[in-house]
């Protein structure tokens, strides 16, 4: 459902799954894949970005607790009425896809300054015992506070309470997240490759 989430992989990237793939997004749909080994052309797709991303996991609470910085601005759990601000913060921070009903995935927490939402984070994929921290991301103008820290901690802090462990995507490239992550207890678990595709249907 892509108002909710347009992920997807595959056990294996073969002739028959993307066939079976094209019939799930439709005619100029488009699907972000996470595959093991960097994306091979297909015909009736057209690769619209991708990159290496490292898959992190946080198995040392213990460093979410020593994050916590004394005075935190206010954390307010995000919702319907706050999906169109989330979409206008995506877009422009660009954490990967989000759709309009992807906060129903799990909890989202934001911080507003001034009534705007200026940063935010929140749960999205979830296998048994694990919860993926997702969307963190903080408006250009309000980079600095340590909002994504802030929001992370607590984020991750909610996950262990539930007895799960928190992981993460990020792309390689992006140094000063991975050292964000870092700091917050993350280490990298697997390398993957990221690939969005679009269905051409000519």
């Amino acid at each position: 459902m892509p108002e909710v989430t347009a992920l997807g992989g595959f056990r294996k990237p073969t002739a028959e799954g993307y066939e079976s793939l094209s019939g799930l997004v439709g005619a100029h749909g488009t699907v972000a894949l996470f595959l093991d080994d960097p994306y091979e052309k297909r015909a009736g797709w057209e690769r619209v970005a991708g990159a290496p991303l490292l898959q992190m996991v946080c198995e040392n609470g213990s460093a979410v607790h020593a994050s916590r910085v004394d005075p935190d601005p206010e954390l307010v759990e995000l919702g319907d009425a706050d999906s169109p601000e989330m979409i206008e913060l995506t877009a422009l921070t660009k954490p990967g896809p989000f759709g309009k009903r992807t906060h129903e995935l799990g909890t989202y927490l934001g911080i507003r300054c001034e009534r705007r939402l200026v940063a935010m984070s929140g749960e999205r994929m979830k296998v048994p015992g694990w919860t993926e921290v997702s969307a963190v991301c903080t408006h250009p103008e309000h980079t600095g506070h340590g909002y994504a820290r802030i929001l992370m901690a607590e984020v991750m802090r909610r996950i262990r309470s539930r007895g799960e462990t928190p992981f993460l995507h990020v792309r390689e490239d992006n140094v000063r997240a991975i050292q964000l992550y870092e700091r917050l207890g993350f280490s990298p678990r697997l390398r993957l490759h990221f690939a969005v595709l679009r269905r051409d249907s000519s």
